[in-house]
């Protein structure tokens, strides 16, 4: 029993003089994607009845800790997803910016819910008609309320264009193509 030497033993297309076993290449940018990936600190802003679906989401029988995203963070500093869910009043708008402007990059932004997506059904002058108005917006859930499987889903979604991004800054042609990719945004 040995380690077998012979050429045939080589994993995938290695460069030349990186052939042999136990050799595995990949690109910074797909590492430290993978490693985002499966680390989501998330920081939930609910006010109203998206925020008891996101309990529901959170608790044993869809256990979203199982996507990387089980430690919550209630501080902006510590988080990188920010988890905007129910009806957000104008006059809450800035201290949400706030919040938002307080996390580190890279960050995400996801919409839950009609409310925070669109004012729902509140169409009036006190409740903000969507917080892409105040911040940029990477992924939308839709309902009243949506269902713990749709937060699962815009979650992946999340994580797709986390694993996906590049170490370079998020406005570049590159993260838009990435959206658009998806249907996100």
């Amino acid at each position: 029993m040995g380690i077998d030497k012979s050429p045939t033993a080589t994993l995938g297309n290695a460069p030349a003089g990186y052939e042999g076993p136990g050799f595995f290449a990949t690109s910074l940018d797909k590492a430290v994607g993978m490693a985002r990936k499966n680390s989501i600190w998330p920081l939930p802003f609910a006010t109203s009845c998206c925020g008891i679906e996101f309990m529901a989401t959170m608790a044993s029988h869809y256990d979203l800790g199982r996507f990387g995203s089980e430690r919550l963070s209630f501080s902006p500093r510590q988080a990188d997803l920010l988890m905007v869910m129910g009806t957000i009043a104008k006059k809450m708008g800035p201290i949400l910016r706030q919040v938002y402007e307080q996390m580190a990059e890279p960050k995400w932004v996801l919409s839950m819910g009609a409310c925070a997506s669109s004012g729902g059904i509140f169409d009036t002058y006190s409740v903000l008609q969507g917080i892409d108005r105040i911040m940029p917006v990477d992924v939308y859930i839709p309902g009243c309320p949506p269902r713990p499987e749709q937060v699962i889903d815009g979650l992946m979604q999340i994580q797709k264009l986390v694993e996906n991004e590049s170490l370079r800054r998020r406005d570049s042609e590159e993260y838009k193509k990435l959206q658009e990719k998806y249907g996100l945004n």
